[in-house]
Formats: C-alpha cells, sequence, structure tokens
C-alpha cells in the first residue's frame, strides 16, 4: 500500500476525491508550503501521483488547469510562510538567547540569504521538511519581499509543473504496459527515488562542509564505542 500518512492509501485518496481534486490537493499543497504544521505532508509523492493517475486515467482531471491551482498554491503557501516569519518568527529572536533561538543564528540566516537567498528559495522547494520552514526563515532573515517572490515564483513553478507533468506523461506513455491493481507497486519506487533525489543536495551540503564531516564521524564514533 502506498500510504500518504500512515492508514490513507494515497493512490485511493485522490481517486475517491472526484472534483474535490482541484480543491483538496491544492489545500494540501498550500499547507505544506505555509504552515509549519504542515511540514509532515507528502508534496513530492501527491503531485507524482496525482499526474500519474491522471496520465492513466485513473482520475479525470484537466491536467492544465490543476498545475495552475497547484502553481498558484504553492506561491500563496511560500508568501504566507514568509510572512510568518518576518511578523512573528523574528520576535522569537529578539528575547534572551535560548537553545534553538539565538542572535546569532539570526545573524548567520541573514548572511546566509544575502549571498545565497535565489538560489536558496528555489533549491528549498523540492526538499521535503525544508521547503516548510524555509520561507519562515527567508522572512525572519528579513530578505527584500520582492527578491524572495521572484525565486518563490521560479521554485514553485519548477517544482508543480516539473514533478506533475512528470508523473503525467511518464505513465501517459507507458500506462499501457501497468497493471492498474497494481499501480502502487510502480509509483512507491519512482515517488522515493523523487525524495532522495530531493534531499540529496541538502545531504551534498552537509557532506561537503569538513566541520560537519567532522561532527558526524565524532557523534558515529561515539555510537560505535
Amino acid at each position: 500500500m502506498f500510504d500518504m500518512i500512515p492508514g490513507v492509501n494515497l493512490s485511493q485518496f485522490l481517486h475517491d476525491l472526484g472534483p474535490l481534486v482541484y480543491l483538496l490537493v491544492p489545500l494540501i499543497i498550500f499547507s505544506e508550503t505555509g504552515l509549519m504544521v504542515g511540514f509532515f505532508l507528502p508534496g513530492d509523492s501527491l503531485l507524482f501521483t496525482a499526474g500519474a493517475l491522471a496520465g492513466l486515467g485513473v482520475i479525470d482531471v484537466n491536467l492544465f488547469l490543476l498545475i495552475a491551482l497547484l502553481l498558484v498554491a504553492a506561491v500563496a503557501g511560500n508568501s504566507t510562510g514568509y510572512l510568518i516569519g518576518k511578523h512573528a518568527g523574528r520576535r522569537l529572536f529578539l528575547k534572551k538567547d535560548s537553545r534553538l533561538f539565538k542572535k546569532e543564528y539570526l545573524q548567520t540566516a541573514e548572511d546566509f540569504y544575502e549571498k545565497h537567498g535565489g538560489k536558496a528559495v528555489i533549491l528549498a522547494q523540492f526538499m521535503p521538511i525544508i521547503r516548510t520552514f524555509n520561507p519562515i526563515v527567508t522572512g525572519i532573515s528579513k530578505m527584500h519581499y520582492l527578491r524572495f517572490i521572484t525565486f518563490n515564483v521560479i521554485g514553485a513553478a519548477l517544482w508543480t509543473i516539473g514533478v506533475t507533468s512528470l508523473g503525467f506523461f511518464s505513465f501517459k506513455a507507458f500506462g499501457q504496459l501497468i497493471d492498474p491493481e497494481k499501480i502502487d507497486m510502480y509509483l512507491l519506487p519512482i515517488v522515493f527515488l523523487i525524495i532522495l533525489i530531493s534531499i540529496s543536495p541538502a545531504i551534498i551540503h552537509v557532506l561537503r562542509d569538513p566541520k560537519k564531516r567532522a561532527a558526524i564521524k565524532q557523534k558515529l564514533s561515539r555510537k560505535n564505542s
């Protein structure tokens, strides 16, 4: 069974939605990208599976309309996260330093987004969990909204259009080779691969940092000792 969350079969969930797919799927994407509580939602899986099921004809949707709604939802979600960070998140760093919230961290974030802001906003869109918190951190770091929204739209477009279209056209082209009763068997490894590719930039970034590599080796040596 291919689960969106424990106990929920994603393929069956999308099939049972009917016309509500135009409302609920964009709402899930908005929640994942704009609200901190949505970090566990399966954005990549949802986009790819919706496209795949549309390509197979399992769900009857207008692909262009669905992608347009998904794009709007992602942009709106990212913008919401940015505004939350800008107007509420910064207060966490104005109080006395704690383990999680230190003024040092805020300065580091501001320096990072000043140097790598545009690239970070785009790449974060493809990384689970990170895409939920990146807009909030961007807002906290006071990146100019015009700059943020420009890269936000680029990242959201590449993500929603790219992943959904990949699912649609791949299963549209090879759908005749797929047993509809065993669709989860085909979707599961592909979605896992997409998620692996999504988190690979973060893994590479950590491994390229000598200090972080040393910290990882130290933790591993402690566990093995």
